[in-house]
């Protein structure tokens, strides 16, 4: 089986920037980024990774299915907390290595932390030094009653 079905081969740079064949990058490990944002709102809600299979899966189901690199497993996103990413449009940037998932996202949140998007904080630099501010985002649902481990 190809590695790289069910998408194109990469051609040359005409054919990834002006051609209407979708030809992934993924990277040396296999990987692609893929940054799942609110169809409706366009707030960033997670960043992930996807390989080949876990792409193939996403676009047979309709849903998003993402590669765990801590967990070294496919990831169906919902699945244990049932706070499942509807896709609604997949975009790739200008040589197809990186993705962005405008999704619909269903139940009280994307991120693991109970919060509605993992982009919670933001950087900030006081007297030259990097911070965190928090961002107000409160969490919307308990973690640890979702991800309980059985």
């Amino acid at each position: 089986m190809d590695p790289n079905a069910p998408f194109a081969p990469r051609g040359d740079k005409q054919q990834l920037e002006e051609g209407l064949d979708f030809a992934p990058k993924f990277d040396k490990d296999g990987l692609i980024p893929a940054l799942a944002m609110d169809a409706t709102t366009r707030e960033p809600l997670m960043l992930a990774y996807m390989n080949t299979e876990s792409l193939r899966r996403t676009l047979e189901i309709g849903e998003a299915v993402y590669w765990s690199r801590s967990r070294k497993e496919y990831w169906h996103k919902g699945a244990t907390s049932g706070h499942v990413q509807k896709i609604v449009e997949i975009l790739t940037d200008c040589d197809q290595d990186a993705l962005i998932l405008m999704v619909e996202q269903i139940g009280a949140g994307a991120c693991h932390t109970g919060r509605g998007s993992c982009f919670y904080r933001k950087l900030t630099a006081i007297e030259g030094q990097a911070k965190l501010e928090w961002t107000g985002a409160e969490k919307s649902f308990d973690p640890d009653t979702v991800y309980r481990k059985h």
